[in-house]
């Protein structure tokens, strides 16, 4: 919700003061008909408005997240699972977060992605059959701590 946050207030910013700055140094140009400045500065203000609509609309959803419904024995958003690949023989470790904080790189996976999907609702000694674009990957849940247990 932070990083929505930061960039909600960054792109307000740009569109209360960098904006209708650009605008009117653009419109003091003269010929608006021909003027690429002002043309760019207002697509760029329309662009900025859908994008601060689609920012809100996702921070007003996000808020509305109960945490109390969030299991505390269960793979749920937030958890963070330890699972073994049974193809590679090999141990990963996986944060299930919302897609805006998805990095696969740095373990963090969506709740809405094949292998999220996959997982929410699982505990530890269950194994998931996932299918991604790889193929199928059999994954056995290790070790669990939920957003609860990380509060603590």
């Amino acid at each position: 919700m932070k990083k929505l946050e930061a960039e909600i207030t960054a792109l307000d910013m740009e569109l209360r003061v960098d904006l209708p700055r650009e605008i009117s140094k653009a419109r003091a140009h003269g010929d608006l008909s021909e003027n690429a400045e002002y043309h760019a500065a207002k697509e760029r203000q329309g662009i900025v408005n859908a994008r601060l609509g689609q920012l809100r609309a996702r921070l007003r959803e996000l808020s509305m997240i109960d945490m109390s419904r969030i299991p505390r024995d269960r793979v749920g958003l937030g958890s963070t699972v330890v699972v073994l690949d049974s193809s590679k023989d090999d141990k990963i470790t996986y944060k299930l977060v919302t897609s805006e904080d998805a990095d696969v790189a740095q373990g963090r996976i969506s709740t809405t992605s094949p292998i999220g999907r996959g997982l929410l609702g699982k505990q530890v000694g269950d194994t998931v059959r996932v299918q991604i674009p790889d193929g199928v990957r059999e994954l056995e849940i290790l070790e669990l701590t939920t957003i609860h247990d990380a509060a603590k």
